[in-house]
């Protein structure tokens, strides 16, 4: 154990860890599984553009820096962020999960066709062997489109039988390979938002009773959340649904398990929140954000039913309501953009989706500031990294501890773990909390954090060496 700055430690200790993954199957979950395999035995492969070699690239953890301080000379000394405290690797992850197609993880990547032809051929043998366990199926909560992949499902209509399911799971995957943690992630299709009923979803007992009587508007992820609190393992959704329903987080905070969540943030909202935070703090006022959107892969076609988009919209939506929030010489109270969101299933694209986004803001006397962007996202690519991060950070995150003066208990973080929301599209944060979407900010936040653990002061970038006079003879 280290004890530092007086106000947070982390324990250190050597275990074993898993990740599991709801929608395991799905194109994230197995270009995860390939690409972990290929960085674990260095496989490289062959594409039109030369041989490549495996890496992690666009995991903050794994490929990004972070400032440490400065030298005796006063230049900036930077190191890997996964050097500021001991993290799990990715090559270390034990993987597993479910989904409700019966495909082995080999036939789900070659389903996917996110990944080149000679990397798939190379992994194949190894994938063939994992197969997801079968997951849990309410026609009603996903499009009706995903009917034909419903093949593994567990069966039943008993909801409280599905939660023992997937607790038991949780319990074998952990004894049969010998693991000292499961974290678990929704990765799967994104579903309608369930209906808030008092006496239903609003409080943990009558959530779990809504459990047992097989409620309706008990939808699978909240299913998995439950199970998951319940085995003391955290739970992180990154889809767009209301998976923590006000009964799920009191759950959590009752148990002290960590949960996330919404959505995974991996390219247009990633943008939107860089670019709406630069325009409000230079002055410059946003009108409308208009965001235009199409993409092929089955995530894609699930969002094609209006209420399955109606879920993304919201996620999408809110990315910039605190930062505008912000500057009330810009925003009169209650004064928002007008912002729009469309998503459009186009399947010849697959899962290299199209984002076109249009800033149309007031600047001096009147005048008028338009910025067009076009992106073009690898989606599970992009989205792949973002659930190493979220694994890794919330398994350091079960062992830190702080307290907010020396004559306080240690004690761990709000269950809610408001810390990962720098990878999550609809941060999830404590009730009363605000709820910070600038990207700079949040990971200003987990730097800071870390930091605490090593005994090093909260990052700034004041520079005041470079900036005040030298006193002059």
């Amino acid at each position: 154990m280290l004890t530092s700055y007086t106000l947070a430690h982390v324990i250190f200790y050597k275990t074993i860890h898993s990740l599991m993954m709801v929608g395991w199957g799905g194109n994230n979950g197995s270009t995860l599984t390939a690409s972990i395999i290929a960085n674990r035995n260095k496989i490289t492969w062959n594409t039109k553009e030369g041989v490549q070699e495996p890496n992690y690239f666009g995991s903050v953890v794994q490929a990004s820096t972070l400032k440490l301080g400065v030298d005796a000379k006063g230049n900036d000394v930077y190191i890997p962020f996964s050097d500021i405290l001991p993290m799990v690797h990715p090559n270390d992850l034990v993987l597993g999960g479910w989904d409700i197609s019966s495909l082995n993880i080999a036939d789900a990547m070659t389903r996917a066709k996110v990944l080149d032809y000679d990397l798939q051929r190379q992994v194949r043998s190894e994938l063939e062997g994992l197969q997801p366990l079968p997951s849990v199926y309410y026609p009603d909560f996903i499009a009706a489109n995903q009917s034909d992949r419903a093949d593994n499902v567990i069966p039943g209509n008993d909801k409280s039988v599905h939660v023992e399911q997937i607790r038991k799971d949780i319990r074998n995957f952990k004894v049969n390979n010998h693991l000292d943690k499961v974290i678990v992630i929704w990765t799967a299709n994104t579903e309608r938002f369930a209906s808030l009923i008092d006496g239903v979803n609003d409080t943990a007992d009558n959530l779990l009773k809504a459990v047992k009587d097989s409620h309706e508007e008990v939808s699978p992820s909240t299913v998995f959340a439950i199970a998951s609190i319940l085995e003391n393992t955290p739970f992180i959704n990154g889809s767009p649904q209301n998976t923590f329903v006000p009964g799920c987080v009191e759950l959590a905070e009752r148990h002290s398990v960590y949960i996330g969540g919404d959505d995974f943030k991996s390219g247009q909202t990633k943008v939107k929140s860089v670019v709406v935070d630069f325009l409000v703090n230079a002055g410059i006022k946003p009108l409308s954000i208009t965001s235009y959107n199409h993409l092929g892969n089955n995530d894609g076609k699930n969002l094609s039913a209006p209420q399955q988009f109606r879920s993304k919209e919201i996620s999408k939506s809110n990315v910039v309501d605190d930062m505008v929030a912000a500057n009330q010489i810009l925003y009169k109270e209650d004064e928002h953009p007008d912002h729009v969101v469309v998503i459009k299933y186009v399947p010849a694209v697959g899962d290299s989706k199209r984002a076109l986004d249009e800033y149309v803001s007031e600047i001096f006397m009147g005048g008028r500031n338009t910025i067009s962007m076009y992106n073009t996202c690898e989606d599970s690519l992009l989205a792949s990294p973002l659930i190493l991060d979220l694994v890794i950070l919330t398994e350091l995150m079960t062992r830190i501890e702080f307290r907010t003066d020396e004559k306080a208990e240690f004690a761990p973080f709000n269950a809610v773990l408001s810390i990962l929301s720098y990878m999550l599209k609809a941060p999830l944060v404590p009730h009363g909390t605000q709820v910070i979407n600038a990207l700079s900010k949040q990971r200003t936040a987990m730097e800071n954090i870390f930091r605490a653990c090593v005994g090093l002061p909260p990052q700034n970038d004041m520079l005041l060496e470079a900036k005040v006079q030298a006193n002059r003879q």
